[in-house]
């Protein structure tokens, strides 16, 4: 036993489901091969590596020489490969079958790929919950690695009791668990060389109570390594940080040795049993607090912070990464829809059909759009695209060519109120009768695509930090940077573009399709676009009654009502709205007849309006998506607020996807339409993020006791050839 202190180093690599190319080449260049340069220059150093299941075949298909290189590391056995769910899911909240599906499918291909058959996993943004024991343990792995937090949470004391491995179990299945040091997880490579083998050679001078040299382990994101902002040239470039950390393990070899964590479960026993809580991360569990609670867990943080108390600050946490299903109702519909199809998938006849539908499900389980932190998330309309259109190809390999027009009344959101789901070979539908009678999902079947992909406008922690430095004129451009700004002052908060304080608008309801308004004389385009003005009706978000939901194979009818109220002067008047949805099997389109009646003994004078909406990535840009009015062939771009009288006809094409959306009414309106706008982090700071278009659709109605209007909605949906 030649080593006073072990260490063993994990990096984890990801490229989501749905990445473009030209970022995996960029990784590619900047992270990942100069990793293996420096592996191959210094063959004393061993270390373990997670490529995730996307990532891979993105190097299957275009990187081959690079996993020659790391297959050449493992055979030489100074690299190790873990597994993992094949395409990054949180595995907390999949089916137990998916659980073990995913595992076994990046094991099988790391063994075929790299000639090793893997004993551990990387988890998923380390989101843990105790039953995962038994799932983990039953694909075959025998060790997971999670943060030195989750410990922290059942008791024990990170800068003494974690230098080693620990053993778990669920039913009496058991897995061992790695604590990643957060030491060296923000040392590496934020701290340096000399302080990092410093800290290591002090932790080294003690043994364990039983007698075994101790382990230091980090696990840690492979993109850290010059993939991120500013890490290039720190650690590859000028800054040389990692070659310098790699030639000073060479030096310290006497006494630090680099051990894969295979080799170290094959030599040491674990430390003893541990039972963890449900956890993540720190910021994770920040993260999906609502906004208010956000910002209250950052102040508390910082204040114990700012008085050393260390004791308190072990036990601070937010929620459960759960929570994201209800902070986020488009995750929750994303994850419910993907429970849906999986009961499809898994109910199939085992053979090459099921195993591609399979496949199909598991790409749509990529966590990548389940949550959000300050990037992207939920809010990256390229992922949202891909998980959508991998569950409706899957569901449509589960229901076989040609399936008939199909409507079931359920609890599809899981929140004890039904929806009404319709499926079938051209559209499947799911309307919300509690929230409005709302379309919550539209997707066209033959072009793979949700055309309801769409964000809510939310409160968000961060936006605070974003409009104090906005009014203390600490918000910095790069136009400002580029003219000598400093960035120094802690409290400056940059962003891409001067002003962007404004576009933080909250919606005070769920966005969707067939929203029905009544809205206030002093209502214009910019006040409904600020989601900031008054309705005389209480029809937006309050439920509707399912009067019809049914289907015969080739058509389908969903009928729904409300009898409401509109204010009129100073008198609540009763109206009642009715809109009956039709579809049938073999066509490309599908209406909606509205009736709205007075049932009140006075005359009602209202502005009627349907809300409708669309998401089609790229929509901020003329280029890639347009909008056509009454057929006039002058684009307008959907990412603009506009307003257009007397419109009988409106048509949406996005190039990207090659889609075209043609609204048709048999009665003029006035139409409204703007762009869904968020505001996240970027590499350039906070900016604003396209996330679909609101179509409002106007009708002044003056009816008498008892009269009723009616008018008809009709939606097209097709391939656009140019």
């Amino acid at each position: 036993m030649s080593a006073s202190i072990y260490l063993s180093l994990v990096f984890h690599n990801h490229q989501p489901v749905g990445q473009f190319d030209f970022v995996n080449e960029h990784v590619v260049e900047v992270g990942y091969e100069p990793f293996l340069d420096l592996m191959e220059r210094h063959p004393g150093v061993r270390c373990a590596v997670h490529f995730t299941g996307s990532l891979l075949d993105y190097l299957m298909a275009h990187q081959q020489p690079l996993l020659e290189r790391v297959r050449a590391l493992v055979e030489r056995g100074q690299l190790e490969v873990l597994s993992g769910g094949y395409y990054e899911p949180l595995l907390t909240v999949l089916p137990d079958a998916d659980k073990q599906g995913q595992i076994t499918k990046l094991s099988q291909t790391v063994t075929g790929v790299f000639g090793m058959q893997p004993r551990g996993m990387w988890l998923a943004e380390r989101v843990w919950e105790p039953h995962l024991a038994r799932s983990i343990a039953q694909a075959g792995i025998e060790y997971v690695i999670i943060d030195d937090t989750h410990f922290e949470a059942a008791g024990y004391n990170k800068e003494r009791d974690l230098f080693g491995c620990f053993v778990s179990e669920e039913q009496g299945v058991t897995v061992r668990v790695f604590p990643t040091l957060s030491y060296l997880r923000y040392a590496i490579p934020w701290d340096t060389v000399p302080n990092v083998i410093r800290w290591l050679r002090d932790q080294g001078a003690e043994q364990l109570p039983n007698g075994q040299p101790k382990l230091a382990f980090m696990g840690d994101d492979g993109e850290k390594f010059g993939v991120w902002p500013g890490t290039y040239d720190h650690c590859w470039g000028g800054g040389q940080y990692v070659e310098t950390l790699f030639a000073a393990l060479d030096a310290e070899s006497g006494w630090l040795e680099t051990i894969r964590p295979c080799d170290y479960i094959d030599q040491y026993p674990a430390l003893g049993r541990v039972y963890l809580p449900t956890a993540s991360y720190f910021e994770m569990g920040q993260w999906s607090l609502p906004a208010d609670r956000f910002r209250e867990l950052e102040h508390v943080k910082q204040d114990m912070q700012d008085q050393g108390r260390d004791d308190v600050l072990r036990y601070l946490r937010g929620s459960t990464w759960r929570n994201f299903m209800v902070k986020y109702d488009e995750v929750n519909q994303m994850h419910k829809r993907m429970l849906m199809v999986a009961d499809k998938v898994h109910a199939m006849i085992d053979g090459p059909v099921k195993d591609q539908a399979l496949d199909l499900l598991w790409r749509a389980q990529a966590n990548d759009a389940y949550w959000h932190g300050l990037f992207g998330g939920i809010y990256l309309f390229n992922f949202r695209i891909s998980n959508y259109a991998n569950l409706i190809e899957a569901e449509a390999l589960a229901e076989g060519h040609d399936p008939p027009l199909a409507v079931r009344q359920f609890d599809f959101t899981k929140d004890c109120m039904d929806e009404v789901v319709l499926t079938g070979p051209d559209f499947n539908a799911i309307w919300k009768p509690s929230a409005g009678g709302m379309l919550l999902e539209l997707d066209s079947r033959p072009l793979r695509y949700n055309l309801l992909n769409v964000m809510t406008r939310r409160e968000e922690g961060y936006h605070a930090a974003i409009r104090r430095a906005a009014a203390n004129g600490q918000l910095v451009t790069p136009e400002m940077e580029q003219q000598g700004v400093s960035f120094d002052n802690r409290n400056a908060v940059r962003a891409k573009e001067a002003g962007i304080e404004r576009a933080l608008l909250t919606d005070w309801y769920r966005r969707g399709a067939f929203l029905d308004h009544f809205l206030r004389d002093d209502v214009d385009l910019n006040a409904f676009y600020r989601a900031f003005y008054g309705e005389q009706g209480d029809f937006v978000s309050l439920p509707y009654t399912v009067s019809a939901a049914e289907a015969n194979g080739d058509t389908a009818r969903v009928t729904l009502f409300r009898d409401g109220y509109v204010w009129v002067g100073d008198q609540h008047c009763p109206v009642r709205v009715t809109k009956q949805f039709d579809f049938r099997r073999g066509g490309d389109s599908f209406s909606c007849q509205y009736t709205v009646q007075n049932q009140a003994d006075i005359p009602v004078d209202v502005r009627f309006a349907v809300e409708l909406a669309a998401g089609f990535d790229g929509g901020q840009s003329p280029e890639h998506v347009f909008l056509t009015v009454n057929g006039v062939n002058e684009p307008r771009s959907p990412g603009k607020m506009a307003e257009y009288t007397n419109v009988t006809r409106c048509t949406t094409v996005t190039r990207l996807r090659a889609i075209r959306l043609t609204t048709g009414f048999d009665q003029p309106c006035t139409l409204w339409a703007f762009p869904l706008e968020t505001v996240t982090m970027s590499e350039a700071g906070y900016e604003r993020g396209y996330q679909g278009t609101v179509y409002l659709h106007i009708w002044p109605l003056a009816l008498e006791p008892g009269a009723s209007w009616h008018g008809t909605i009709k939606q097209w949906v097709s391939a656009y050839n140019g």
